[in-house]
């Protein structure tokens, strides 16, 4: 009989993680528990945190699903605790795991979970590892926290440390990550892809430019790990081309809005976001390079693949297992060629029709069986053995 499951990841919503693609297969078979984000880092004196400490401090214990995921999510409960994030001391995390641990326990009484495991995605929450009645403790692994941005780095890589110690199972993202942990207890989890979702046509997004001309898009964080300066010298040298982002966007993410040809749109729902990467002309991975994206294996990448759509990016390591599938560029002035031979290819439609097709055609079928579902089949027999 499957165990069930107390998750620590981020607040459930907005785009979907990877962790929350993998819970909600899980959940079909299992009970699950989901606590939302306990915190990488200390609160600031500023406007966005000081709105977020209310907005937890506001909400229910017991969150309400949204009506489309009622039924979807039945197996699910999804608690907002109310905690000290990143704790230092001794003294400051003991306190913060007995308060999370007072909140959680009575939950997971009520909800008489089978002998269930805990799972997280956050470091931090090895403070309350041996509090919560689990007899198995698994690291889902996405990022290196040693140079993500928006954590606090020395606290959240000592929890780290601690958690690989105590997990009995560690799940990694991609081959770097894997890499820095234990090898007998490791696996290589890859992201997957909604296939379903991002191959098949839907209508185009209404606010997507509509001028003729072509386009160039990203979605996701707009956050510093994106080369600015490459964007800022395609952006001016391609006037005739338009740039579509969408996203959370950081202050230098900004900048690009004095741009004519550019158009930042806020986040949207996961479900919608075919009906834009299907329409525009070319998808961008447009990466810094720094020990962040070396690391990652972003979700977008197979997303991007399951459009068909013609993908241009920056290199890094995860990426090259699709390399055959991707223009990688190294410099602006490559991305600006790459580019101007898909608006050629694009003009002159129906010369490469036949070369086109085949390669969209071999770019779905690279990921047409790396779904999450069959990702979560692998993880389903992982936890069996556990």
């Amino acid at each position: 009989m499957s165990r069930d499951l107390i998750v620590f990841g981020e607040d459930w919503g907005g785009l979907p993680s990877s962790t929350q693609h993998l819970i909600r297969h899980l959940a079909v078979k299992r009970k699950i528990i989901w606590i939302n984000s306990i915190g990488l880092r200390q609160p600031h004196l500023s406007v966005h945190d000081i709105m977020r400490v209310l907005k937890k401090l506001s909400a229910k214990t017991i969150c309400n699903k949204p009506a489309q995921e009622k039924l979807a999510l039945h197996n699910i409960t999804i608690v907002n605790p109310i905690t000290l994030p990143a704790p230092r001391t001794c003294f400051s995390r003991e306190l913060a795991s007995n308060w999370l641990s007072r909140q959680l326990l009575p939950i997971i009484k009520r909800a008489k979970l089978r002998d269930p495991i805990m799972w997280t995605s956050l470091p931090t929450a090895v403070d309350v590892a041996d509090k919560l009645g689990t007899t198995s403790l698994v690291y889902y692994c996405c990022d290196d926290f040693s140079s993500l941005a928006g954590v606090d780095h020395n606290t959240v890589v000592r929890r780290e440390a601690e958690l690989v110690e105590k997990a009995d199972l560690i799940l990694a993202s991609s081959e770097t990550l894997v890499s820095r942990f234990p090898h007998q207890r490791t696996k290589f989890l890859p992201h997957g892809v909604d296939y379903t979702l991002f191959s098949i046509p839907v209508l185009r997004a209404p606010d997507l430019p509509d001028n003729q001309r072509p386009i160039a898009g990203f979605y996701g964080s707009l956050s510093e790990w994106l080369d600015y300066n490459l964007l800022d010298t395609i952006i001016s040298v391609l006037p005739y081309w338009d740039f579509v982002f969408i996203g959370s966007a950081c202050k230098r993410a900004l900048l690009l809005k004095s741009y004519s040809n550019v158009t930042l749109l806020a986040h949207r729902p996961h479900h919608l976001l075919p009906s834009y990467s299907q329409h525009w002309t070319v998808s961008m991975l447009p990466f810094t390079s720094n020990a962040q994206i070396k690391s990652c294996n972003p979700l977008k990448l197979r997303e991007y693949l399951a459009t068909g759509t013609p993908i241009i990016s920056t290199p890094f390591p995860a990426i090259t297992s699709y390399s055959s599938f991707v223009s990688i560029v190294q410099t602006a002035y490559e991305m600006v060629s790459a580019l101007e031979q898909v608006r050629f290819q694009q003009i002159h439609e129906k010369r490469y029709e036949s070369c086109n097709r085949l390669r969209r055609k071999q770019q779905q079928n690279a990921v047409k069986l790396h779904t999450w579902e069959s990702r979560a089949k692998d993880l389903e027999r992982w936890l069996d053995a556990l």
